[in-house]
């Protein structure tokens, strides 16, 4: 299975910090080896980076590490390939584009048979099941609404799809427009969310603390969100199957769909989250 980090917040903000302890689980750390690609709102536009290479040994990926870009959403994904070869049309995010605005889509998991399903104006470029049911997603939103929709029924719509999805296997994913982040559960994903009073937080996978507090301002609000936790020393919202949690400038815009939520033991956590350094 692939690995899956995202990011919402109320400013813009760089994700180094949790870029770090994800990177070293693509091929060092971890076995998702198979590529790699991170997604970074700015304003309208969004930029992207990609690499078939495994992270933890990808110059492009620590490119990234090292000049940190600012942006108030980000949707990150390191792969693990079990449909369509290492190639870079296969790395994620995937993009396309629907009312004007640069949607991004990560998916984590399987989904058996899911290349049955009839597209329409959106074609995979790539040969995995992720992309054909993120071209899928788009033409039902598309079709549903001609116009762009208010942000509820946007989300109601984005849950139900989800739910279509999750019945051919396992649906982790990352989804945004730019404005929101949307993000669904099947197995695994959880969030944390850092505001004031800033502390420490240390990673995971790498020897590395970073103290939020000289970071970031009283008013800064970032929620980070990932497959697993990416710090040993905070408290992260371990999400239940099935639900949809929608953020918007770091914040929960809509109440989480499905069970209730519990909370991550702190042993367990590890977790990022990104103030104006995260």
């Amino acid at each position: 299975m692939c690995e899956l980090l995202g990011m919402s917040a109320n400013v813009p903000t760089d994700i180094t910090f949790s870029f770090a302890g994800l990177m070293r689980r693509g091929g060092q750390t971890g076995p998702h080896a198979d590529g790699w690609g991170i997604a970074f709102y700015e304003d309208k536009g969004c930029r992207a980076f990609h690499d078939p290479r495994p992270a933890a040994r990808s110059e492009v990926a620590q490119f990234v590490r090292s000049h940190p870009i600012k942006s108030n959403i980000v949707i990150c994904h390191i792969r693990r390939a079990n449909r369509g070869r290492i190639a870079l049309e296969n790395t994620h995010p995937f993009q396309r584009e629907l009312w004007g605005r640069p949607w991004s889509f990560a998916h984590n998991g399987q989904l058996k048979g899911v290349k049955r399903w009839r597209l329409g104006a959106y074609c995979p470029i790539g040969s995995t099941d992720s992309e054909h049911a993120f071209c899928w997603l788009m033409e039902q939103l598309r079709t549903r609404f001609p116009t762009a929709p208010s942000d509820r029924e946007l989300a109601g719509a984005v849950a139900a799809l989800a739910g279509r999805l999750s019945a051919l296997g396992v649906f982790n994913m990352l989804l945004s427009d730019g404005r929101s982040l949307f993000c669904h559960c099947a197995t695994r994903l959880a969030w944390l969310t850092r505001r004031a009073p800033f502390g420490p937080a240390t990673l995971v996978d790498e020897d590395l603390t970073v103290n939020f507090e000289q970071e970031t301002t009283p008013r800064d609000v970032v929620t980070v969100v990932a497959t697993r936790p990416l710090t040993r020393d905070e408290a992260w919202t371990v999400m239940q199957p099935g639900e949809l949690v929608v953020f918007r400038h770091g914040e929960v815009a809509k109440q989480p769909m499905g069970r209730a939520t519990r909370r991550a033991p702190r042993r367990a956590a590890s977790a990022v989250m990104e103030g104006k350094a995260a």
